[in-house]
């Protein structure tokens, strides 16, 4: 399908390059224009181009990269709606969705775009900004919703990032390596990522709405907990809070090399993804150490106890584990009882499952574990010793 031509000034803003640059680098084969037909593609390429420049590249090298077809991205431009939509000024984007030009700016920083130094918007900003100023407008408090945008961002960034790196390793390195004509390889790319962009946003809606059932039915159920327990804070919630790390990791980095405890990091992180229960929740990676949250301490617990026998590479793991409550925030969870599980699980030794009495109560009689208890530890950063127990598979 033959793409759309642009005029030189709109190719000059969509890339951010000026005119008379353009003009030299098409004229130098940096950029794939032919007779002068400007189209968004080139205009993209251009703005990749001008990255690369401020970072040290010569043109020479540039050149070589796009006649091998490792520029051959540019498609993806007209693929992707906005490029070529009008600047809208914060002052008519505040007027249009009646919410404050800070807020507008404010939540456009947290979707990590350059509007806010750039002052101004496209009509598909606008649009989403209408959408944000609806939500405000059905009841959803402002701190909430500017919390579900900071969590969008942080989540679907990772999303983008993915597709684009895993599209890169399996599609286009592959044909860089076959040598296929950097033409040839953009038109290629160009038919798989049209028939591939369609079904994101539908799968995406769908696993959306899968986590958005489940979350629903545990809140409910935590609630119910919460109430016959009488526990309710405002703005916390009751988790077992567990940390994950890998003992004597900092050394084995010393002795294997980077790569290889990278390597074995990843392993680490997959087993635990893979055997974590339904309603168990990884909330972070930090280099070695995992934090998990769920509202079931006893299936946490059995599982912790299950890992340590699973996963037996060295360094070994170790983990600690706590019942309370924290507050929730941004995804994520903050408070003295989630700074506590990172000080049980550093009491720990290789293999062990280490827990707060919070968990034992909470366990109660069980068939399948066993504590042992190791008398009131001293906790950094807690005044009061903290009584600990290992846990580990009741005996048959």
């Amino acid at each position: 399908m033959p793409e759309e031509l642009i005029s030189l000034s709109e190719a000059s803003r969509i890339s951010g390059v000026s005119a008379s640059t353009l003009k030299r680098w098409a004229a130098e084969k940096v950029i794939p224009v032919k007779r002068g037909r400007w189209t968004t593609a080139a205009a993209a390429q251009a703005r990749v181009v001008a990255r690369l420049r401020e970072r040290g590249h010569s043109l020479e090298s540039l050149r070589r990269a796009v006649r091998d077809g490792r520029l051959a991205f540019g498609y993806v431009e007209d693929l992707l709606p906005g490029s070529r939509e009008r600047a809208v000024g914060r002052a008519e984007a505040a007027e249009r969705t009646g919410l404050e030009e800070e807020l507008i700016e404010r939540v456009m920083t947290l979707l990590g775009t350059p509007t806010a130094l750039e002052g101004s918007l496209n009509e598909q900003d606008v649009a989403a900004v209408e959408q944000l100023a609806a939500v405000l407008g059905a009841g959803l408090p402002l701190v909430a919703m500017l919390q579900l945008v900071r969590v969008y961002a942080q989540s679907i960034r990772k999303i983008a990032e993915a597709e684009v790196r895993l599209f890169h390793l399996y599609v286009h390195e592959p044909l860089i390596r076959q040598g296929v004509d950097a033409l040839e390889m953009a038109e290629e790319m160009e038919g798989l990522a049209r028939e591939l962009l369609p079904l994101t946003s539908p799968l995406m809606e769908y696993i959306h709405q899968r986590y958005l059932r489940f979350y629903i039915e545990q809140d409910v159920v935590g609630h119910m907990e919460v109430d016959f327990g009488g526990m309710r804070q405002m703005g916390r919630v009751q988790m077992a809070f567990c940390f994950v790390d890998l003992t004597g990791f900092v050394r084995y980095t010393e002795e294997e090399g980077d790569d290889e405890a990278l390597d074995l990091v990843e392993r680490f992180v997959e087993t635990v993804e893979a055997t974590l229960p339904a309603d168990a929740l990884i909330v972070k990676t930090i280099g070695d150490e995992v934090m998990i949250v769920s509202p079931d301490p006893v299936m946490l617990t059995e599982w912790a106890v299950g890992f340590l026998t699973l996963f037996t590479e060295r360094p070994q793991p170790r983990v600690g584990l706590h019942y309370g409550r924290a507050v929730y925030r941004d995804g994520d969870y903050f408070g003295t009882e989630v700074n506590l599980t990172h000080r049980v699980v550093a009491r720990a030794l290789g293999g062990e499952v280490m827990v707060t009495t919070a968990v034992l109560d909470a366990i109660g009689d069980s068939e399948y574990l066993e504590f042992n208890p190791i008398g009131r530890v001293e906790l950094k950063g807690f005044p009061q010793p903290v009584e600990l127990y290992t846990a580990r598979a009741a005996a048959r």
